[in-house]
C-alpha cells in the first residue's frame, strides 16, 4: 500500500515531533494528589482520632488543671489553689509510705522477674525439639488479666480456708492454716503478691529475651568453643553483652510496670476478710492510695496532683535508667 507523502516543511521551519505521553526512563513522573483516597482515609480514622483526643489528651489536660484546683466532689474548674494539692499530698505520711513501699517492691520484683525470665529464655533457647510448645506454655499466663489472676490467687491458691491449695500443701507437713492476706506479722501477704506477679509477667518478658537470644549469630559461639570457652564464660562474655539492648529495654518495662502496680493489690485486698484486715491498710501502693482519694473521698484535685507526681517519678526513674545504661545511644 502506498503511503501519502508528507508535505515538506517550509523554509526556515523545523518539523515538530509528536509529544510522547510516556516519560523517558529515569525521569520521575509527577504524582497527582488523590483527594478521594485522602477523604476516605480521614473518614475512616476520624472516629478513632476524635475518641483518642477527647478521652485521652483532653482528659489528661483537664486532670492537669484539676491538680491546681480545689475539686472536692466536683470536676469543675475555677477554684484555683495553686500548688496546695501537691504540698498537701507530699506532706501526707500515708502517701510517702506508699512511695516507699512501691520503691522497695520495685527494687525486689524487677531483678527477680528479670532473672526468672532470662533463665527460662536460656532454657527454651537450648531446647532442640518442642521449643514452640514450651514457648507457648510459658506465654499463656501473659494473656490472663491481672483481675482474674488475683481472684484465682486469692480464692483458690492462697485462701485463708483450710481447703486452699497453699494451706492444703502445708497441712501435709503438719503446718496450721495461714491467713495469707490477713496476717501482718510476719507479712506473708508478700508471698501472694510476688508469686502472682511472677506468674503473670515472666512468660511475656521471656519471649522478648528469647527473641534477643535468637538474634545472636551461632558463629560467635562456635568460635568461642574453639578457644575453649565454657558455658558460664560464654554466658558472661558473649550472651549478656550481645543481649544488652534487649535486657535494658526489658528492665525499663519492668520498672514502669512495677511503679504502675494497681490491679493485683486492689483485687487481693478488697472484699472479704482482707478488706477489714490490717494488711489492707498496710499494703497500699500509690495508685491504690490515689484511687481511694479520688473515687473514695471524691477529692479529684488531690487525686489528679498525685497522678502527676507518680508520672513524674516514673519518667525520672526511666530517664535515670536510660542515662546509666546508655539506652538509645548508637554503638560505635
Amino acid at each position: 500500500m502506498e503511503t501519502e507523502p508528507q508535505a515538506a516543511p517550509l523554509p526556515g521551519t523545523t518539523r515538530s515531533a509528536t509529544p510522547s505521553r510516556t516519560a523517558a526512563p529515569g525521569v520521575p513522573r509527577s504524582r497527582r494528589t488523590d483527594w478521594r483516597a485522602i477523604g476516605v482515609f480521614a473518614l475512616m480514622t476520624a472516629p478513632i482520632l476524635i475518641g483518642i483526643g477527647i478521652f485521652k489528651y483532653v482528659a489528661i489536660g483537664w486532670s492537669f488543671l484539676l491538680s491546681f484546683s480545689k475539686a472536692d466532689r466536683s470536676i469543675s474548674l475555677g477554684h484555683w489553689v495553686g500548688f496546695a494539692n501537691y504540698s498537701q499530698l507530699l506532706g501526707d505520711p500515708d502517701f510517702r509510705k506508699s512511695i516507699t513501699q512501691i520503691v522497695l517492691f520495685t527494687l525486689f520484683i524487677v531483678p527477680v522477674t528479670f532473672a526468672a525470665s532470662l533463665g527460662l529464655a536460656l532454657m527454651v533457647h537450648r531446647i532442640r525439639r518442642g521449643r514452640a510448645l514450651f514457648r507457648t506454655t510459658f506465654l499463656i499466663p501473659a494473656a490472663v488479666s491481672y483481675v482474674a489472676g488475683s481472684l484465682v490467687w486469692k480464692m483458690c491458691l492462697f485462701s485463708s480456708l483450710p481447703g486452699g491449695l497453699a494451706n492444703t500443701v502445708g497441712g501435709w507437713f503438719g503446718a496450721s492454716p495461714t491467713p495469707w492476706l490477713q496476717q501482718v506479722s510476719p507479712p506473708v501477704y508478700w508471698v501472694v503478691i510476688v508469686t502472682l506477679r511472677l506468674w503473670l509477667q515472666v512468660g511475656f518478658f521471656m519471649i522478648l529475651l528469647l527473641a534477643g537470644l535468637q538474634g545472636i549469630p551461632k558463629e560467635i559461639y562456635e568460635a568461642a568453643e574453639l578457644d575453649g570457652a565454657t558455658g558460664w564464660r560464654k554466658l558472661r562474655r558473649i550472651t549478656l553483652p550481645l543481649l544488652r539492648n534487649t535486657s535494658v529495654a526489658v528492665l525499663m518495662l519492668l520498672f514502669i510496670a512495677a511503679f504502675q502496680a494497681f490491679d493485683e493489690f486492689y483485687n487481693l485486698f478488697t472484699g472479704g476478710g482482707a478488706a477489714t484486715s490490717g494488711a489492707a491498710t498496710a499494703v497500699k501502693p500509690p495508685l491504690v492510695y490515689l484511687y481511694d482519694k479520688a473515687l473514695g473521698d471524691q477529692n479529684y484535685g488531690l487525686g489528679s496532683a498525685g497522678s502527676f507526681v507518680v508520672t513524674g517519678l516514673i519518667v525520672l526513674v526511666t530517664l535515670l535508667q536510660g542515662r546509666l545504661t546508655g539506652f538509645g545511644k548508637s554503638e560505635e
